[in-house]
């Protein structure tokens, strides 16, 4: 890509689209990160914001600048050769059990705001993920370039929504959990995501030749992602009771844009769909790089073994592996800050 506005663009869209998975979409993750912390959820948002800014766009440059084509080659720069084979597997397992979650909540849309069966969404999804999946990067910026805009105009309207309704309540909201815990939540948050994106962003980088575009596209892409936690944020702040529910962003539309709901609905699974392209994206890429075994054999094993995980469900995995996995991946978030 050279030096323009539209390559920023589209590579911030790519960025917005691999971060935003399941849990994102469907309320679930910024709940469990930020909303049940109350009004420390608000300040958190916005130190998480910065933190995708500065990381974020680190991790391309460095990226592009060692010209790592996989997440395996960039880990071993940041942890050595012995420990970053250690942490490529572990990505590896993580990387699957995510891809399982994010597909198993797009089963869960189906089912639950649908009416339709679980299984139906299960193999929709993985049939049109393959056929982006087969057109390589092309794919994966059409389809978030696509995706991307609608999410951020639905979010500014439902936000605007419960401003009118509910004012800046959610300042005044109650934290439901340890108040400490809030402020760790975006160094843990910012630490998953990105170790998580590592698999998209990394070989992408490698295919831009200008420092420009990269710079420009990881602002693009932080400021987006802040502005969509802030969004979803406020809009579920004013749900009551929002931590009883799977999927809250749903519930906020039915109480006040039922109207919209159909429209939604389509936007949280095209949201998750973007993830799971991103997840099968970048495990086919580090396969092919570790084993010579043909690619559509490994991308039937790799969509096999996510289909299978996806019948665990996902709201529970949410809860209890996220925030293990953002604990975990803090080491990586150190080791970015202080490589230079």
């Amino acid at each position: 890509m050279n030096r323009s506005w539209l390559g920023a663009c589209q590579i911030g869209a790519v960025y917005v689209g691999t971060i935003v998975g399941a849990g994102f979409a469907t309320g679930k993750e910024i709940v469990q990160f930020f909303t049940q912390y109350g009004w420390i959820g608000f300040f958190s948002i916005l130190i998480s914001g910065f933190l995708f800014i500065w990381l974020g766009t680190k991790m391309m440059l460095v990226a592009k600048r060692i010209q790592a084509t996989s997440y395996k080659e960039f880990n071993e720069y940041l942890f050595g050769v012995a420990t970053g084979t250690v942490v490529n597997l572990f990505m590896l397992v993580i990387l699957i059990c995510v891809g399982a979650v994010m597909l198993s909540g797009a089963g869960a849309v189906f089912e639950e705001q649908l009416g339709w069966p679980f299984q139906l969404g299960l193999i929709l999804t993985i049939g049109l993920a393959v056929l982006v999946v087969f057109f390589g990067v092309k794919g994966l910026v059409g389809i978030n370039v696509i995706v991307v805009p609608v999410m951020v105009v639905f979010s500014m309207i439902i936000a605007g929504n419960a401003l009118v309704d509910h004012g800046l309540s959610f300042l005044a909201l109650s934290p439901q959990q340890d108040a400490w815990k809030g402020w760790i939540s975006p160094i843990t948050y910012v630490a998953f995501n990105l170790a998580m994106a590592q698999p998209v962003l990394v070989p992408l980088a490698t295919e831009i030749k200008d420092d420009w575009v990269i710079k420009r596209g990881g602002l693009i892409g932080g400021l987006i992602l802040c502005f969509i936690l802030l969004t979803c944020h406020i809009s579920i702040a004013s749900l009551p009771n929002f931590q009883s529910f799977e999927i809250p962003m749903a519930e906020v539309v039915k109480l006040s844009m039922i109207s919209f709901f159909g429209i939604y609905v389509f936007v949280i699974y095209g949201e998750i769909f973007t993830s799971v392209v991103s997840d099968i994206f970048g495990l086919q890429r580090q396969l092919e790089s570790m084993w010579n075994v043909p690619r559509y054999l490994i991308t039937i094993v790799l969509i096999t073994i996510i289909y299978m995980i996806s019948q665990i469900g996902y709201g529970s995995l949410i809860e209890h592996l996220y925030p293990l996995f953002g604990y975990v991946s803090i080491a990586f978030l150190i080791l970015l800050i202080v490589r230079k």
